[in-house]
């Protein structure tokens, strides 16, 4: 077992290379997507919707540490630029239901496919041995985020991240 200095400088090793490979593979990305007319904020509340589906105005505004009302104005905007859409609830007229439009999920998708290509990029570059240690690495932090501490058959098919 490994000491709390010890274990916390391992932590700092591999956060200083991450940041070394962020450096590194920012000249890659698109320039379309450097120029790109959204926001930081607008972009975070497209992958909450995108990652959880149609939710509430309130749990968007909640899982983005949010208030309500800075939530409700990114929303605008991004209704306004096509990318969400927003409807009242059926059952409770009270409740705004935010969901992505087509162009929206369009843009995390690809997104989403610029970030696998660049990290296929990576691993491809990789030893056989390196490439199975990577692949263990990546199972050994799939099961610490879904809590599967002791059940690494779970985290193998898991297909929520």
């Amino acid at each position: 077992m490994l000491l709390e200095e010890d274990r916390s400088a391992l932590v700092s090793q591999i956060l200083n290379a991450s940041n070394e490979i962020f450096k590194l593979i920012k000249p890659r990305i698109p320039f379309e997507y450097l120029s790109s007319d959204i926001t930081v904020a607008q972009l975070r509340l497209l992958i909450v919707l995108y990652c959880d589906g149609p939710s509430t105005m309130g749990s968007v505004a909640s899982q983005l540490n949010i208030a309500m009302p800075s939530a409700t104005g990114i929303m605008d905007n991004l209704v306004k630029k096509g990318l969400a859409g927003r409807s009242i609830d059926g059952k409770d007229r009270r409740r705004v239901i935010c969901r992505l439009t087509p162009a929206g999920t369009e843009l995390i998708n690809r997104l989403w496919i610029m970030g696998e290509e660049q990290m296929k990029g990576l691993l491809d570059g990789l030893a056989d041995e390196d490439l199975e240690k990577s692949a263990e690495v990546a199972r050994l932090l799939l099961r610490n985020i879904t809590g599967n501490h002791h059940k690494p058959e779970a985290a193998n098919g898991d297909k929520n991240i």
